[in-house]
């Protein structure tokens, strides 16, 4: 058939075959004890969205993930810290390894490892999950942003925590996806900073879905979900932030409205720091404020982390990319990170050290 008269595949340049899901994680697999940790990991976040555990989710971690060593040198400082800092925080890691573009962009280390556009996302697929895997190993949950519908057939078995980023949130497909997800899932707020798209979101996850996907083996299939009850609000701000006092109350009000429970988490990146990772350690220090001053919604938070601080551009020489700042969002080095949770650790053992002596019967 000649070209001008093909009706199919007219925009398709080639196709390449991934392996199945199923040959990945054989490749891969799970040891007995890391799949104990990862029912651990999961219950102890659905605890702390049920109430059953006072402490609050800290989700913290490079904007991406781009260089596997240093990633897992991070990963080993964060273990450190959680290890310290565990009676007031659940630490999680934020490993994302797949990026939403407004326009264009990198896209994340599963659609292109190698930096160079050639889309090796069969060599991405294989090295996130075993470095997931090698995550899992030290004791560290993971925590990640599900965009493609097919990637949680990869790795899905190693994360701990889903986000639905403010640019999928409306999208039916990811709510659908979210409603059979194994992870609690929090769902972000528009980019203009509006929460009904959120909320709305959050409900839908709750019901039975069918849709659309693949099995382990690589097959089409339909999907028929139960719903997912542990969705909840991500407040990340917009055209300015959202985590004020006022800002909370009428996240709180529109979530009884909804018949949902009254939880938020807050991301201390992106709008609430309008944009300046420098400005992130006042964000989480206001919502410790809020918790010395009673709130009961807010369970955890959201730090953009590095070992070093700031961003790159990916430069035409791979070669001389830093391997420890951030090609996406600017974020916090690692000592800043430290003093900013251990300053808000203080603080947090404080008000419990305070409520249990208001108790002490006299």
């Amino acid at each position: 058939m000649k070209k001008g008269n093909r009706i199919s595949n007219v925009n398709i340049v080639s196709k390449n075959l991934l392996p199945a899901p199923a040959r990945v994680l054989k490749d891969f697999p799970l040891s007995s004890a890391q799949k104990q940790s990862m029912v651990v990991f999961r219950q102890k976040v659905r605890d702390i969205l049920d109430r059953k555990d006072r402490r609050l989710l800290a989700i913290v971690g490079p904007c991406s993930i781009h260089n596997m060593d240093a990633a897992l040198e991070y990963a080993h400082l964060l273990k450190g810290l959680s290890d310290r800092i565990h009676d007031e925080f659940y630490v999680i890691m934020r490993i994302y390894f797949e990026k939403p573009r407004t326009s264009v962009g990198w896209k994340g280390f599963i659609n292109d490892p190698f930096m160079d556009d050639t889309f090796r996302i069969d060599y991405g697929l294989r090295r996130a999950r075993e470095f997931l895997r090698d995550v899992c190993a030290i004791g560290l949950p993971a925590a990640t942003e599900a965009l493609d519908p097919i990637t949680p057939q990869y790795i899905g078995d190693l994360i701990t925590w889903t986000a639905i980023g403010a640019r999928t949130t409306e999208s039916q497909t990811h709510r659908e996806m979210a409603s059979g997800l194994s992870t609690p899932v929090g769902f972000k707020n528009a980019t203009d900073g509006s929460i009904e798209t959120a909320i709305n979101a959050v409900r839908a996850a709750r019901e039975s879905h069918h849709f659309l996907g693949i099995t382990s083996e690589g097959r089409s299939a339909v999907f028929h979900t139960r719903g997912n009850r542990y969705g909840h609000l991500v407040i990340r701000g917009g055209n300015k932030p959202n985590y004020d006092a006022a800002s909370i109350r009428k996240c709180e009000a529109a979530l009884r409205s909804a018949g949902l429970p009254v939880t938020i988490l807050v991301d201390c990146s992106h709008g609430n720091s309008n944009k300046d990772f420098r400005k992130q350690p006042a964000v989480l220090s206001a919502c410790v404020k809020h918790i010395e001053r009673g709130n009961k919604s807010i369970v955890g938070f959201m730090v953009e982390s590095n070992i070093s601080a700031g961003r790159q551009n990916i430069p035409e020489d791979l070669s001389s990319l830093e391997p420890l700042v951030s090609v996406t969002d600017a974020c916090l080095d690692w000592p800043a990170t430290e003093r900013m949770l251990l300053a808000a650790h203080r603080r947090l053992r404080s008000i419990r050290s305070h409520s249990q002596a208001s108790h002490v019967v006299v």
